[in-house]
């Protein structure tokens, strides 16, 4: 047998704080919620917004249950230090993400930041503006988020991406990832900002010497009124 417990929110959808299934071999922890969500079919259907935990420690959708199991269903927290993953028009710092992911297991903490630089293409930059569809960008590094965390367990994801106007030396976008091993914290790491650049639709218009331009990929687009 599983034991599921179930707080805050999570509690009052299900009407109540524990439930006791049978362990079905080979299942995961992602497959025992969803089964409880069976159940209760009020549950929070998005992953996402909810962090797993074993025997009181964070663990990852992926991992196996075995029987006596304890596994905790936890909805962020007050502070939301442990599911900072968002798209912003506030100035961002690598002070905010290391914060979220930071706790006494992470034997490593690995850091990105993405700076606005003041040249590009052989042109001299003034500022960038970026542009997001906001529901799904967030959604995107929520899933980013949280394919991370289901190939390195164990792993803590935080990642700001900031929108409108950037000027030279703000950042753009930062990602912490934390891990009880150097090496999944540094290839997590990598493994989020190569997403965002694939997936998330997030657009960046440049002003340069020459002009506006938006930029895709390796492309450059010239901006405004074409009529004009």
């Amino acid at each position: 047998m599983v034991t599921a417990l179930l707080f805050a929110r999570l509690r009052e959808q299900a009407g109540t704080n524990s439930e006791t299934l049978p362990m079905i071999e080979g299942e995961t922890i992602l497959d025992m919620y969803r089964r409880l969500r069976g159940l209760h079919p009020m549950l929070e259907p998005d992953t996402s917004l909810i962090r797993p935990a074993r025997h009181e420690e964070f663990a990852a959708w992926a991992e196996p249950v075995a029987d006596g199991d304890e596994i905790a269903f936890l909805p962020p927290v007050s502070g939301g230090l442990d599911d900072l993953v968002d798209v912003t028009r506030e100035p961002i710092d690598i002070g905010q993400t290391e914060a979220a992911v930071s706790h006494p297991g992470a034997g490593a903490v690995v850091s990105f930041s993405g700076i606005v630089r003041d040249n590009n293409r052989g042109e001299s930059v003034t500022h960038l503006e970026y542009e997001a569809y906001e529901p799904m960008a967030r959604s995107e590094l929520r899933r980013i988020a949280a394919e991370v965390a289901a190939h390195w367990p164990g792993t803590r994801v935080a990642v700001l991406h900031r929108i409108g106007r950037l000027e030279i030396g703000d950042a753009s976008v930062v990602i912490s990832v934390s891990s009880p091993h150097r090496a999944a914290a540094f290839e997590g790491c990598r493994h989020v900002i190569e997403r965002i650049k694939e997936t998330v639709p997030i657009w960046k218009r440049e002003y340069a010497g020459s002009g506006e331009v938006w930029i895709e990929g390796p492309t450059a687009h010239p901006a405004g009124d074409p009529t004009r």
